[in-house]
């Protein structure tokens, strides 16, 4: 689910060219076929789904999603990796076709190393964003389906972004993609804070991806969890996903709590050692990938 399903925003048509790209038109499609008839006729529509979010705190970006990759009703890859590096500085998820949004970072990873070569230095997180939009609105129309966050840290500090393969390019501080966003916004909503520790971003990245992963039934696998800092992005861990979701149900919740302390008299705690409950940092669980 693209986010511009839900607000119902459409970019703009322009008319800039790319000089490194073929024009629209030079598609490899037979003699006398219209390209979007084409596709329409000899590319069904398989259904496909996901769950990748990621949101700006003080400490940086945070990017999580699953790993299952989906075919219509068969489960085509449960390890797959959707959180792709770009540079040292930048990451994207995607959601989409997976084809499209790995050949899609293939031509991105190309031009910002044309660009730092020609200019000296990599270039900013808004700028690779703008890139992206450009390049892909030519290509309206065909069938193309990438929807991406592309998250990273520049000159300006930690920025967030969000592109689609129409043209939207949106800046924000949380994006959630794919069908299961909607799960994955619910928990985001509830628990985000910009003033975060790294601890409790960590923890609520996963919470909402793990949440998401068991309503939605076109993700699953693992849970993928990357940290853009100032000094790079790094690979924080893989938890498998019913696993997270099965210790995230055995912690106390706020309903839970409160009975317990209005079932317990006045004065009826003391001289007895209080109990230490689990921070959201401080949750164990296996880190084994699948």
């Amino acid at each position: 689910m693209a986010l511009q399903d839900v607000c119902k925003w459409r970019a703009p048509d322009t008319q800039e060219t790319f000089p490194h790209l073929p024009q629209a038109g030079g598609w490899a499609v037979p003699r006398g076929w219209d390209p979007q008839a084409f596709l329409q006729t000899h590319g069904p529509r398989l259904a496909h789904g996901t769950t990748t979010l990621a949101f700006r705190f003080r400490h940086g970006v945070i990017a999580a999603a699953d790993t299952r990759s989906s075919c219509g009703n068969y489960v085509a890859c449960p390890a797959s990796r959707k959180v792709i590096p770009v540079h040292q500085h930048l990451l994207g998820t995607t959601s989409g076709t997976s084809a499209d949004c790995v050949t899609w970072y293939r031509v991105l990873q190309r031009e910002l190393r044309l660009r730092a070569l020609r200019e000296g230095q990599l270039p900013s997180v808004a700028g690779a964003a703008k890139l992206l939009s450009v390049m892909m609105s030519r290509y309206r129309g065909l069938d193309l389906c990438v929807a991406t966050a592309l998250c990273g840290w520049d000159r300006s500090g930690p920025a967030l972004f969000y592109v689609y393969s129409d043209g939207t390019c949106l800046q924000g501080d949380i994006f959630s993609v794919g069908s299961g966003s909607p799960y994955a916004y619910g928990v985001l909503d509830g628990g985000y804070r910009y003033d975060m520790s790294t601890q409790e971003a960590y923890a609520l990245a996963r919470r909402a991806v793990a949440h998401a992963t068991r309503r939605d039934a076109y993700s699953g696998g693992s849970v993928d969890l990357f940290h853009v800092r100032e000094t790079g992005w790094e690979y924080v861990s893989c938890h498998d996903a019913w696993v997270l979701y099965s210790e995230l149900q055995k912690l106390p919740g706020p309903e839970k709590e409160q009975e317990e302390e209005e079932a317990t008299p006045d004065g009826a705690g003391e001289g007895r050692e209080p109990s230490v409950g689990l921070a959201p940092g401080d949750l164990k669980v296996p880190t084994e990938r699948l």
